[in-house]
């Protein structure tokens, strides 16, 4: 391939952002464009988005991004996008609402009664995901309950894959990736769980048709490449949720290697080639298909960090940047273990292993030496030893050990806390060298569906590169966060999840 060789788009329609990468076949990317999403808050708890803006703010990244080459060595563009995020639109394919966000809580009233009605252990065995507000099943099934009028006039409920991609070919398809995170598809058949849709009136006419990732859904209208600026008839491939696109995007395609996104979630995915399930992780298909990934999600995360900055640390206007990196020195001096001051990090409830909407945050251990750079550095610790707990829940369901991470998104630019992940897990921390993962992602699948490799396990491992040097685990930092995590994180809260639950109920007080 020469300098002037085939390029594809890799589109990443995110909560906050879209950002629009072109790369070419090597995995460099040549040219890019990004435009902002606000979020809409209602009501507490609730979040959503305008339909219109995910693609408005799609139309200006991509025009931007094109701005800069020549367009016509474009051979196709794929998506990732922010997962169980869905709209219900009419005939014509108009919104009937906002979107819902997929961290939107309006559905927590509705999971008792949903979980008697699927089986808990039958919905986790047929979707690879424990029943959990993010789901857009349990959304559409409060539309029924409280939006009745919407519920009778949805003609399509559409994921945000779906909805861009009718946008640019007119036609109402996504792939196994992006209907995976929704709750409703039967993982190991590959299509629509017609069980689940049946007990909550959902036809099957109701949803986009599912094809494999990296299989072409049709090409981009007249309309469409007038607005972004694309070539007219460009290969649109078959994308995939956010999440499985980052794992793609740092080629978590064999058995060992687990991707690590530290961002306002943790998420982590390792690769599996078989279909297992288990309370410890999410079971997420993979770019791969036929493969899966095998997820944990920490919801507060780089959250909890920036809680720490914004109610913490910080004066009202104060550049928050900067404040950063003053509490990354101040607790790079603080020694391992936080002098006695333990976090667990549950601010915004918990998903595996415990799946406890209820649950809390908690910080014990406090005495006077404390400072604010004790806790700062307890809260990564406390992110460190909750990814500890649930990778081996991974690998006693896999049955082997997982390897090394590699970290992505804005925490791993952090050396003090990649070094504490390490630390704590007893895992090299290797880094990407591309910031946008995700894109890179969709980028694969976008050239897999060209014809240039075989497969996307080819493409991947011609696309991504990770930084040869890891930061390693330090044997005595280990045993001292070894006994730690023994002998008080991985018991205390199990000791006061009771409490912790009753509490929950003061909440709104």
């Amino acid at each position: 391939m020469t300098n002037l060789s085939p390029l594809v788009l890799g589109l990443d329609s995110s909560t906050s952002a879209c950002k629009a990468v072109v790369w070419d076949l090597y995995g460099n990317a040549v040219a890019q464009g990004y435009s902002a999403l606000s979020l809409i808050t209602p009501q507490p708890t609730w979040h959503e988005q305008s339909a219109e803006s995910w693609w408005t703010s799609a139309v200006e990244a991509i025009r931007q991004a094109v701005r800069q080459i020549d367009v016509g060595r474009l051979q196709a563009l794929s998506i990732a996008h922010q997962r169980e995020t869905f709209v219900p639109v009419d005939e014509l394919g108009q919104p009937l609402t906002n979107g819902i966000v997929w961290m939107d809580e309006r559905a927590r009233d509705l999971l008792p009664a949903l979980e008697g009605t699927f089986g808990q252990d039958d919905f986790h065995r047929l979707t690879g995901k424990r029943l959990s507000v993010n789901l857009t099943i349990a959304k559409i099934a409060w539309i029924k309950q409280h939006q009745p009028e919407v519920f009778a006039k949805t003609r399509r409920y559409l994921d945000v894959h779906s909805f861009l991609v009718h946008k640019l070919t007119g036609k109402y398809v996504t792939g196994w990736g992006c209907a995976d995170p929704t709750g409703m598809f039967d993982m190991q058949n590959n299509r629509w769980a017609e069980s689940v849709l049946d007990a909550v009136g959902i036809r099957l006419d109701q949803l986009p048709e599912l094809v494999p990732p990296g299989t072409i859904m049709g090409r981009v209208t007249q309309s469409a490449a007038q607005a972004c600026g694309l070539p007219i008839g460009l290969p649109v491939a078959a994308g995939i949720g956010d999440g499985q696109g980052s794992g793609l995007g740092v080629n978590i395609i064999d058995p060992g290697d687990a991707y690590l996104s530290l961002g306002t979630s943790v998420i982590a995915g390792t690769y599996s080639g078989q279909y297992v399930f288990d309370p410890a992780f999410r079971t997420m298909t993979s770019g791969i298909p036929g493969a899966y990934l095998l997820e944990t999600v920490l919801l507060g995360g780089g959250y909890t960090m920036a809680w720490f900055m914004e109610k913490m640390a910080s004066q009202p206007g104060q550049d928050l940047a900067g404040l950063r990196e003053f509490y990354e020195k101040a607790a790079s001096d603080v020694p391992p273990g936080s002098a006695g001051l333990v976090s667990v990090p549950y601010w915004n409830s918990v998903l595996g292993p415990y799946w406890d909407p209820s649950a809390s945050g908690i910080i014990v251990g406090w005495r006077g030496i404390h400072g604010r750079a004790h806790v700062y550095r307890a809260i990564l610790e406390g992110i460190a030893f909750e990814q500890r707990l649930t990778t081996m829940g991974v690998e006693q369901a896999l049955g082997q050990p997982v390897k090394r991470y590699i970290a992505i998104g804005g925490g791993a630019q952090s050396d003090l806390f990649c070094q504490i992940i390490a630390d704590i897990t007893d895992k090299p921390v290797f880094r990407a060298s591309t910031v946008d993962a995700t894109a890179l992602g969709a980028g694969i699948l976008a050239a897999t569906s060209t014809g240039y490799f075989a497969d996307a396990h080819q493409a991947a491992q011609a696309m991504t590169h990770i930084l040869p040097q890891p930061i390693e685990p330090d044997p005595t930092r280990h045993g001292i966060y070894n006994r730690m995590f023994e002998e008080v994180y991985r018991p205390l809260f199990p000791a006061l999840q009771s409490y912790l639950d009753r509490l929950a109920s003061f909440s709104d007080f």
